[in-house]
């Protein structure tokens, strides 16, 4: 049976006596003290569930008791009842407002004060459950953060070697028939690394992590380019796909471009995916707000098979879709809608769906984003114009403990012209780092003996104990976390680069360096 310990102070035996008499329950343990001194001396050895406190007492009164009790650690949070036959206004006002959480006058009601009592136990020990409950949710969460960033850093690893063999390969002469094997290889670990960010997607919205960008971007240019990703597999099944964009869209809005056209491609992909016949039409418009504020309403709307208006009620939750046949027939994971509804709320806006079976679907969204102006455009437009490999002769040093991913980063490094050192852990970097100076570091996160948090702050110690130039590190995981990335930057690493990288990744380092 689960007990409950209940203090009372009074400075009458016979007022202590009466209590315990009505408080003479086998879950109820009953300390008592008759001093206001006691009473403090006793609240902080034993954890009390409740307190109850006269006011008028021979050294210190109540009100004096209870500012005590609420500033100190042990006491601040145990519920506390006044009782006392000072019954009038100002001391009930002066009580509650001392953080009393109930005031009882004398006499008292033998049957009112026992139920008063057991209501603020059962409350406390509700707020206990909560508590408990909530860091229970909290460690979970962490749990589950930690699970899907270690699970992405070992499935990307492998994955990291089959796109680099697959940039490999492409600079090599090939038939007809091994470049589509190669195209298979690619688009089919292209459609895991999606399922894996997907994934890790989820977690970072459930986790409140997920951090948006506010960069000009031109709609119109934008929504074409997604729609051109999706411009084969509709005319594979001959479907026609529209844009209709309405003169009310500005040409240039302020938001985070990779996100939106996130949302637009899981649209999209649903709707080419569960449409036979007809075909899909993005439309959008907008309205204007004050504060150079922008209303964005778009559409993705298809003449595919339509849903039913349970399954519609269950569409965009997490790991949901519309009929448990649909994984079997069409694939997916059932994240792309619920992290769209996500990412629409995290914008400011709400995500919808009009549908009926065999007329197709509607899918809505809004988004609440600030209007830009084509200035902004210039600065992007440059960099990405500048897609030149450059060609440099730079001392670099790979840190990295993955057999395959050695082979396949020098080799990529090699096809841009440059000479490599390998250390397979952060020890034997920090060890090549003290006799030789390298322009550029690629060093991965975890490794054996030592990672690569420890060695990067060893080799900034070298460095400085050498009176060298810094040399350029750059942090190369599979995690992909954003507190892996402020960690980084904290400790002295000058860039971050996540697992698969490509030739144009490596050209871009390169860039940075020579600026």
């Amino acid at each position: 049976m689960e007990k409950y310990k209940i203090l009372v102070m009074d400075d009458s035996q016979a007022s202590l006596d009466l209590i315990k008499d009505i408080l003479d329950d086998e879950d109820l343990v009953i300390a008592t003290a008759r001093s206001g001194s006691a009473a403090l001396k006793k609240a902080r050895a034993n954890p009390f569930d409740l307190i109850l406190l006269d006011i008028i007492m021979p050294d210190i009164d109540g009100f004096d008791v209870l500012k005590e009790l609420r500033n100190h650690r042990l006491t601040k949070d145990v519920p506390v009842i006044f009782i006392t036959a000072k019954n009038d206004e100002e001391n009930t006002i002066r009580g509650f407002r001392a953080g009393a959480m109930d005031y009882v006058a004398k006499p008292f009601n033998d049957a009112e004060l026992k139920a008063r009592i057991r209501s603020h136990l059962e409350l406390k020990r509700s707020k206990e459950k909560l508590v408990k409950a909530k860091e229970e949710a909290e460690r979970n969460s962490k749990f589950k953060s930690e699970f899907l960033a270690n699970m992405s850093h070992e499935i990307r690893t492998p994955i990291s070697g089959i796109l680099g063999v697959v940039d490999l390969l492409k600079a090599t002469k090939l038939s007809e028939e091994q470049e589509d094997f190669l195209n298979i290889i690619e688009s089919s670990t292209d459609l895991l690394l999606a399922i894996i960010n997907d994934i890790l997607d989820l977690s970072k919205i459930e986790a409140g992590k997920m951090s948006l960008e506010a960069i000009p971007f031109e709609v119109e240019k934008n929504l074409r380019e997604v729609i051109a990703l999706f411009r084969q597999r509709a005319n594979e099944k001959g479907l026609k796909m529209d844009l209709v964009i309405d003169d009310s869209v500005p040409t240039v809005l302020l938001g985070d471009t990779v996100r939106i056209k996130q949302i637009f491609m899981n649209l999209i992909s649903n709707a080419i995916k569960f449409t036979k016949k007809g075909g899909v039409t993005v439309s959008l418009k907008a309205e204007e707000k004050e504060n150079n504020e922008v209303i964005l309403y778009a559409s993705v709307k298809d003449t595919g098979i339509g849903i039913d208006k349970e399954s519609r009620e269950k569409l965009f939750n997490a790991f949901s879709q519309a009929d448990v046949s649909t994984t079997r027939k069409h694939g997916g994971t059932g994240l792309g809608l619920a992290i769209s509804r996500n990412l629409t709320g995290l914008m400011g806006g709400y995500i919808g769906v009009d549908s009926e079976p065999g007329k197709g679907s509607d899918f809505y969204f809004t988004l609440r984003l600030r209007k830009g102006h084509k200035d902004q455009l210039k600065k992007k437009d440059k960099a990405v114009a500048d897609k030149e490999i450059v060609r440099h002769d730079f001392k670099i040093l790979l840190v990295e403990d993955n057999a395959i991913n050695q082979k396949v980063s020098t080799m990529l490094l090699k096809q841009l012209d440059q000479k490599v050192d390998l250390a397979e852990n952060g020890r034997v970097a920090v060890d090549k780092v003290k006799d030789k100076e390298y322009d550029l570091i690629f060093m991965d996160l975890h490794m054996p003996l030592m990672d690569g948090y420890e060695a990067t702050q060893r080799i900034r110690k070298v460095e400085k104990e050498q009176n060298r130039e810094p040399a350029y590190i750059a942090a190369v995981t599979a995690n992909a976390v954003a507190e892996d990335k402020e960690k980084c930057f904290k400790i002295g690493m000058n860039d971050y680069i996540s697992k698969p990288f490509k030739k144009e990744n490596l050209s871009e380092i390169f860039r940075k360096i020579m600026k």
